[in-house]
């Protein structure tokens, strides 16, 4: 397995490589600009990055701008951004442009190995093609989704909660959980990053239909119940709309 580390501090770059490899046998190239990083992820080779570690203050090519190219040109390979920034417009913005998880500096290495290897676990699963819950389809290989037979359009991060909603059809989905088993987020200070794509959900998932699908149970979580003849309206200690 190959790794890529992208940052400009050459002593945090060896470091992270270092780790990857002592950690679990993971080869890592270092590019110390973007340019550079840019050019090894289309160098021609028979294994192409099982992870990027991806710095967002990069000189010659910017960490956003090379990760859109990345998503752009159809590649997959998980995505795990540095950055000292913090705040949520900027952790949105990098999901929304395909990130897969955040960590912000300073931070510990051994925590970055833990994201590491969690990362690579997960795109290692092979997904289903299909996922359908009632009226709503997912492929999860194309990650494109459809209710009622009408194409939705999402951004990557939206697509992944709603996919782990789907996956967890009928049980109320606790945030932390979410985030501790799909992105790696640490703390509660992200929960709010949650809200923010949940109600982007309700808004395009829900918003253009009769029968609603996303229920918040008020300090416990999310649950997403198939929208089929007999389901009703959930019970008053069930999970209720928002």
């Amino acid at each position: 397995m190959r790794a890529l580390v992208i940052d400009d501090e050459p002593r945090l770059a060896a470091n992270i490589a270092g780790s990857l490899w002592e950690g679990f046998g993971l080869h890592a190239d270092v590019a110390l600009d973007g340019e550079r990083g840019w050019a090894l992820v289309n160098a021609p080779t028979p294994e192409p990055y099982d992870l990027v570690v991806l710095d967002l203050m990069l000189p010659k090519l910017g960490g956003p701008e090379l990760l859109r190219r990345l998503r752009a040109s159809g590649r997959r390979m998980p995505v795990l951004v540095l950055s000292a920034r913090d705040d949520k417009p900027t952790i949105v913005e990098l999901l929304d442009s395909g990130a897969d998880d955040y960590l912000p500096k300073p931070f510990d290495l051994g925590e970055l190995l833990a994201r590491a290897k969690a990362l690579i676990r997960r795109s290692q699963t092979a997904p289903a093609a299909e996922l359908c819950r009632g009226t709503l389809e997912l492929n999860q290989l194309q990650r494109r989704v459809r209710r009622a037979g009408q194409e939705i359009v999402l951004t990557p991060m939206e697509y992944r909660v709603l996919e782990y909603l789907a996956l967890n059809a009928g049980r109320v989905v606790p945030k932390a959980e979410m985030l501790a088993h799909l992105y790696d987020f640490s703390g509660d200070k992200f929960t709010n990053v949650v809200e923010v794509y949940v109600s982007a959900l309700r808004r395009k998932v829900d918003g253009p239909f009769a029968a609603k699908m996303l229920f918040t149970e008020r300090g416990r979580g999310y649950a997403l119940r198939a929208d089929v003849p007999g389901n009703g309206a959930p019970p008053h200690d069930a999970a209720r709309p928002k």
